[in-house]
């Protein structure tokens, strides 16, 4: 990646980043073009390559972009501090919408990438993917009070389950055209509800 990417302003960088978002996040990998990304992002597509130097560079720094500022915003709200499950999944839903609101189509890219099986990039996104996903889920339980858990909860399982089930959720979620993130606030605030009651001592 060429770094005078990164010496454009601010505003400049953030405009090519949501193209990128917005493009893979409705297309294949194969099928998304750069001419599309550029147009959209008001430059040419010769500077784009000027930028990265072809497809599979821009689609992994999204990649790596998206995990960098989704940890951002998380600590940003205090998400890794928590001891309480239920106020850290609170508050990263907080720091989640309000990432949304400046990169509209991060979840949707996100949520594309994850499940990508074209072979130039599948081995490279899940092997960063899994990465991510085992730091996050080993912070979380380092920080937990097995005190507050119904006696004889696997933590590590019921993390596991939350987690699958909010992915399911946020797939089923992406497929509309239109994003109503006060529904989304709504669904996973009842969704916490339930697990306080399933898992929580009583």
């Amino acid at each position: 990646m060429n770094e005078k990417f990164f010496a454009l302003p601010e505003e400049k960088q953030q405009r090519i980043i949501n193209a990128g978002y917005r493009v893979f996040s409705q297309n294949s990998y194969k099928k998304s073009p750069m001419s599309e990304i550029a147009g959209e992002a008001g430059i040419s597509k010769s500077l784009l390559f000027h930028y990265f130097r072809n497809k599979k560079e821009l689609y992994l720094f999204l990649w790596d972009n998206c995990a960098k500022v989704t940890t951002q915003y998380l600590e940003e709200y205090g998400c890794y501090e928590q001891t309480d499950l239920f106020e850290m999944l609170y508050r990263g839903m907080q720091a989640k919408i309000r990432l949304m609101y400046r990169y509209p189509y991060i979840g949707s890219y996100a949520m594309k990438v994850f499940y990508e099986r074209d072979p130039e990039v599948c081995t490279e996104i899940q092997e960063r993917y899994k990465k991510y996903r085992d730091m996050k889920a080993a912070s979380t339980l380092l920080n937990l009070d097995p005190n507050q858990f119904r006696e004889g909860i696997d933590l590590s399982m019921m993390y596991q389950e939350m987690y699958l089930a909010s992915l399911g959720y946020l797939w089923e979620f992406m497929q509309n055209e239109e994003l109503d993130v006060e529904k989304m606030e709504a669904d996973f605030t009842k969704l916490f509800e339930f697990w306080k009651k399933a898992y929580l001592r009583e």
